[in-house]
């Protein structure tokens, strides 16, 4: 049965949805893919064509109409989508573990595998798909097989209701400021932002002011709100976000953990993390706690000097905090120390960095670097909010190569927090329209930066500008493939703690002098950034990078201690572990009711669990990435192009195709190294 959310090649008919279209539509691909499954499974074929492309084609309407669902989940939330989403859920996890536990599909891999003649991207897909068989339980029967099976539907709906109270529990909380003098400190942008939180007739200068958790709003609050205990309210309310009434994750956490453990038990694995490595870069949980505690020994001495000069500063200001300096003191106090030493503050920054102009000067840089060249092409396809926009992206020949979606507003009433790329659609052969080599893959680009406000376009932070060229590095891996099979193109089959490489990588360009003069350039009067900012921005970079990375430790510790040697009967409950944790990681002690981890999505409702080391790892890739192009000459374009090019040929286009040592080895020559990072976060032994 045909249906039109569920009939369209590359870009979905956003007018058309409706929540009950988007039912039927799954129901409808759901029926078709099972159909389809089963006629490959009774064929029992040995050869690509007949497993590897025919699979993607039976799986393919599925993927990309229940991709929809998830997508409009994040950008475009309501109470009767997460109701539908909630009612498909169980059916279409059933499905899928039905494919990955079919004994027929994983005979079929085997037999492709045995009659051989396959090129290496083919034979990776080809054992990735028979260790995923085997991680899906392929090999369990009976009441093993059923309780798997139980148990993969139930943590798909605790996950989502995970993430669901994070939404709810960050839009719950607000506070409505009449009087001005509370809000002291704070810049006219966000006020203006506050007073359009507030709506109706509120205005920056009269108020009523609306302070929210959404990122652009505490943000603007922790780091220049003077009011000490608007602070605090602000921040007790964002560390304890789910954490208390019908929205609290703390049971939702251990059962996660418990039902996780179980499930790999069933498996033959010690711990949820010795199958997360078995499919990583890093491969086992010493080669991670290496790494992190190198990182720890760097970063530790660093994060107690920078806690000590924070302290050392309020007590020179005559602040009450110098004496009983507190968590919610911290940003306030490093934004106030970090104008002090560099001269530098997001307020004099953004004026320089309104939307247009950074998407220009990102746009510019990727023609630079990937000869490649982005055309906005708004009202060419349906969006789904009129905020977002839309781009066609050409190669040299001035083919179309990519196209992308860009959400980059902040909307705290029905699109959740941070920052994320996700495949509307990706490239591949055996999925190509008529008329075409191959389908042309499509990428979400997703930000929540602060919106324009009236007539001001959106003036970004420096953040938030980094922000967004980490996710284009998402988004150019996506789009700039060469990967000809849908199972390894693009970001598809990287190993998980491989894929923040180019994210990471194009964060460093925000600090290239040459690309920040071709971006920030003042909203009001065109003048192009001045040197001497850049010199300031530049020589900021290190400030505080020694706090910031043990705070990231701390996370991967706990997101590994949680995940491998977790027994909640020795070691108390995942707060407890935690808060061990928190004694090495952090210098100022946490307030006693901190439950961070109850909004700690990235690892108990996201794709982190026993991963979230994958930030740092990734991030030693792309600084040893980027010292390549410090080693060429970053004022020598011809050099800067020349590796420019073979980032592009290598990291971007390769994918899944092949492991991403070996992709990192082409481009590099050698192995890496934490030289860079370290030497990037003034880190480095000699700093």
């Amino acid at each position: 049965m045909s249906h039109p959310l569920v009939d369209w090649d590359q870009f979905p008919p956003f007018s058309a949805v409706t929540t009950d279209g988007l039912e039927q539509a799954v129901q409808s691909a759901l029926a078709e893919a099972e159909d389809q499954i089963a006629v490959i499974e009774a064929a029992e074929p040995d050869t690509w064509d007949g497993l590897a492309a025919a699979l993607e084609r039976a799986l393919d309407p599925l993927g990309r109409v229940w991709g929809l669902v998830g997508h409009l989940t994040g950008v475009r939330n309501s109470d009767e989508l997460r109701a539908m989403h909630e009612r498909l859920q169980a059916p279409v996890v059933r499905f899928f573990t039905r494919v990955g536990q079919s004994l027929a599909l994983y005979q079929a891999w085997r037999a492709v595998r045995e009659r051989g003649g396959l090129d290496g991207p083919q034979q990776r897909i080809v054992e990735q798909a028979i260790r995923s068989a085997e991680h899906s339980g392929v090999g369990l029967s009976g009441a093993a097989r059923d309780r798997f099976n139980a148990i993969q539907e139930q943590l798909a709906a605790i996950q989502t209701s995970f993430s669901n109270h994070v939404l709810d529990a960050t839009k719950a909380w607000s506070e409505v400021i009449t009087d001005l003098s509370v809000l002291a400190g704070v810049p006219a942008t966000a006020l203006a932002m506050l007073a359009a939180n507030a709506g109706g007739d509120a205005t920056a200068e009269a108020g009523p002011w609306k302070v929210t958790l959404d990122a652009p709003s505490f943000l603007a609050v922790m780091q220049h709100g003077r009011n000490r205990a608007l602070r605090e309210r602000v921040y007790r309310a964002y560390v304890t976000r789910a954490a208390s009434g019908d929205l609290d994750n703390g049971p939702l956490i251990e059962q996660i953990l418990s039902l996780r453990k179980e499930q790999v038990g069933l498996l033959g694995f010690a711990s949820y993390a010795e199958l997360s490595l078995s499919t990583k870069m890093a491969g086992e949980v010493p080669a991670v706690e290496a790494l992190l505690e190198e990182l720890w020994a760097a970063s530790r001495p660093a994060a107690e000097r920078d806690l000590a000069e924070l302290i050392a500063a309020a007590e020179a200001a005559g602040a009450e905090e110098g004496n009983d300096f507190k968590p919610w003191d911290v940003a306030f106090w490093a934004e106030r120390e970090r104008e002090r030493r560099f001269a530098v503050s997001d307020e004099e920054l953004r004026p320089y960095f309104p939307l247009p102009q950074v998407l220009d000067g990102l746009f510019a840089l990727c023609q630079r670097l990937f000869d490649i060249r982005f055309e906005a092409a708004g009202g060419e396809v349906e969006v789904w909010h009129p905020d977002v926009r839309f781009f066609r992206v050409r190669d040299a020949s001035d083919a179309i190569i990519a196209y992308c979606y860009l959400d980059p507003y902040a909307r705290p009433a029905d699109k959740r927090p941070g920052a994320w790329m996700d495949v509307c659609v990706g490239a591949s052969t055996a999925l190509a329209p008529v008329s075409q080599a191959r389908r042309t893959p499509v990428a979400y680009l997703v930000c929540n930066q602060t919106p324009p406000v009236g007539t001001t376009p959106s003036l970004m932070s420096f953040r938030e500008v980094e922000t967004m060229f980490h996710e284009f590095g998402h988004g150019l891996q996506h789009m700039l493939t060469t990967v000809p099979y849908g199972e390894a193109a693009g970001i598809e089959g990287i190993e998980w703690d491989a894929v923040e490489l180019p994210s990471q990588f194009m964060e460093n360009w925000c600090y290239h002098a040459p690309t920040l003069r071709g971006m920030a350039q003042h909203y009001q009067t065109g003048a192009v950034i001045p040197d001497e900012l850049i010199e300031r921005l530049q020589a900021a970079r290190t400030y505080r990078a020694g706090s910031d990375m043990l705070r990231q430790l701390m996370f991967g510790l706990t997101d590994l201690a949680l995940h491998d040697r977790y027994d909640p009967a020795a070691d108390g409950d995942a707060f407890a572990v935690e808060n061990r944790i928190a004694e090495r990681c952090t210098i100022l002690p946490r307030i006693a009711d901190d439950r961070f981890l109850c909004a700690f999505s990235h690892i108990f409702a996201g794709g982190y669990a026993a991963g979230y080391f994958s930030y740092k790892w990734a991030e030693v890739l792309s600084a040893d990435a980027f010292a390549a192009f410090e080693e060429a000459g970053l004022d020598d374009e011809a050099a800067v192009m020349e590796r420019g090019r073979a980032f592009r040929d290598t990291v971007l286009a390769r994918g899944g195709g092949e492991h991403p040592m070996d992709v990192f080895r082409a481009f590099r020559g050698r192995e890496p190294s934490t030289a860079a990072l370290l030497r990037h976060g003034g880190l480095d032994a000699g700093a």
